[in-house]
């Protein structure tokens, strides 16, 4: 594979500056599938208003570190996680948060599209409808977050027609638009362009870059290329000799692709494994 170094200049990002806000930190994660370790003692400190690309080979825990931003492992019985992941300040890990508004405040993208079987309309409604806001309301955050995303001028005269019939990228943007609607702070993306064609793939980047405005955004993603065009900070994961996935290496984009300090971030980005 040949070396992916020094494409990152050409990345139309934001300052890669240290001293931005910590919005999200994740101290000392463990993460357990029952007897299995995945994580073991992972730190990360997310920034706000940028996005962080988590790259490293499969199986190093990329996707379940992610997850645990917002607890989606929650949702897989046998599951477990210690230490601590503080999203402006509180853990999200600890007994007494409250997981709905959790997910509230930190969205997250799949790899696949995977719009509601309803209207365009309903599909991004449905968040807003559930937290009771009002129709005007509801009605003004779906237009905005169509337009946020993009698909706005594309679907304004079908809203009410089925989600399903929009092509596989204008579906990812649909799904981002819904994540949108209910004002999240953070944005979680695992793999968000890995089934969509490069024109779909350069959409979903662009958008990303408008998005870091408002937003901060973590993306898992297997395209180192992706990450170097995309991202502010990459974190490059790897598993242990217990089998279990740490962070090995973060920073800026530039330095990790550029200027790694760990003789493994190297070989990886250089394609001598993985």
């Amino acid at each position: 594979m040949i070396s992916i170094r020094m494409q990152t200049e050409a990345a139309p990002r934001a300052v890669q500056d240290g001293d931005a806000e910590i919005k999200l930190d994740a101290r000392h994660v463990n993460f357990f599938y029952g007897d299995f370790q995945a994580l073991h003692d992972a730190a990360l400190s997310v920034r706000a208003r940028r996005i962080t690309a988590l790259i490293g080979p499969s199986g190093c825990g990329k996707t379940t570190f992610l997850r645990i931003f917002n607890r989606m492992h929650d949702l897989t019985p046998g599951t477990r996680a210690t230490g601590e992941v503080l999203l402006d300040g509180h853990n999200v890990l600890s007994s007494d948060t409250d997981v709905i508004r959790l997910r509230r405040q930190v969205g997250m993208l799949f790899q696949r599209p995977n719009p509601f079987p309803k209207s365009i309309f309903d599909n991004v409604a449905y968040g807003p409808h559930m937290l009771g806001w009002s129709k005007a309301r509801i009605n003004q955050v779906v237009e905005e977050s169509l337009k946020d995303t993009g698909l706005w001028d594309e679907v304004k005269t079908r809203l009410h027609r089925s989600a399903l019939n929009l092509s596989g990228g204008q579906q990812q943007r649909l799904c981002l638009a819904r994540a949108l609607a209910v004002e999240p702070q953070v944005i979680l993306m695992d793999e968000p362009a890995s089934a969509l064609d490069p024109i779909a793939t350069l959409r979903i980047e662009e958008l990303m870059q408008d998005l870091k405005q408002r937003y901060t955004i973590v993306i898992v993603t297997h395209n180192m290329q992706q990450a170097a065009r995309v991202s502010d900070f990459t974190a490059f994961m790897l598993m242990n000799e217990k089998r279990a996935g740490e962070v090995i290496e973060y920073g800026p984009t530039d330095d990790i692709f550029n200027r790694p300090k760990d003789s493994r971030t190297e070989d990886y980005i250089t394609g001598r494994f993985g």
